[in-house]
């Protein structure tokens, strides 16, 4: 069994926050980044994670890469479907990343820009690939890593829950080891600690989910900030 972290926050310039998140027992975990005018970006990252909590305890462990797939495919209709039902609702999308662990191996699916991340051996390493525009520019070698953080396009994302009816859904699975540490995160962290910080936060602190969002805050809050620390 694993100790997990989560926290989240409005930021410092936002006035909703547009993020949602879960643990689902006894080991799945879901974050959301929601997008839209009006309240529609809450609205969309809402209805994935109740989506995802309603289907998954459905479903026998282990609840392998292709059943995650399926939870976000299911959301993506439902938001479509509401989008469609309500005008204020329309251009909503959300983020959906998923990771569910179970035994020695980890399992996940993902859309958009949030992220997983795992701490092994002292070393992060990003296990999922945003779905961005500056993020393609970064794959073709247009752009550096470090450029692509100050990019005035960096928010721009190729891949959305709820914005068309066909997405592509990015999933894998790997092994987990004891010791390894998973972090679930939107880009109101990642936008405002570099990994560097991030690595040495895991390492050290006795909460690491409330000292992330701290971070992010302490170097401006720029966004919605949401964090789950999975340690194994």
């Amino acid at each position: 069994m694993s100790k997990v972290y989560q926290a989240t926050h409005v930021g410092k310039v936002r006035k909703n926050n547009e993020d949602a998140l879960i643990f689902i027992e006894p080991e799945t975990f879901v974050v959301a980044d929601g997008m839209g005018g009006q309240a529609a970006g809450e609205v969309a990252s809402k209805m994935l994670i109740d989506t995802v909590k309603n289907f998954l305890p459905t479903i026998p462990e282990p609840l392998h890469e292709d059943i995650l797939k399926k939870a976000i495919l299911k959301s993506n209709a439902a938001i479509l479907r509401a989008a469609n039902e309500n005008p204020n609702y329309r251009g909503m999308g959300t983020t959906a990343t998923i990771l569910h662990i179970y035994k020695d191996r980890a399992y996940y699916a993902h859309v958009g820009d949030s992220r997983i991340y795992r701490l092994k051996n002292k070393i992060l390493e990003q296990i999922t690939q945003d779905h961005s525009y500056v993020e393609d520019l970064v794959r073709r070698g247009e752009l550096t890593a470090d450029e692509a953080r100050l990019h005035p396009m960096k928010n721009i994302l190729t891949q959305a829950v709820g914005a068309v009816e066909n997405i592509s859904v990015d999933t894998a699975s790997f092994s987990v080891h004891a010791g390894e540490i998973f972090l679930l995160c939107t880009d109101g962290l990642t936008n405002m600690v570099d990994d560097n910080e991030i690595a040495k936060i895991l390492l050290t602190s006795e909460n690491p989910a409330e000292t992330l969002v701290q971070a992010a805050l302490d170097n401006g809050g720029a966004d919605n900030i949401s964090v789950i620390v999975v340690k194994v």
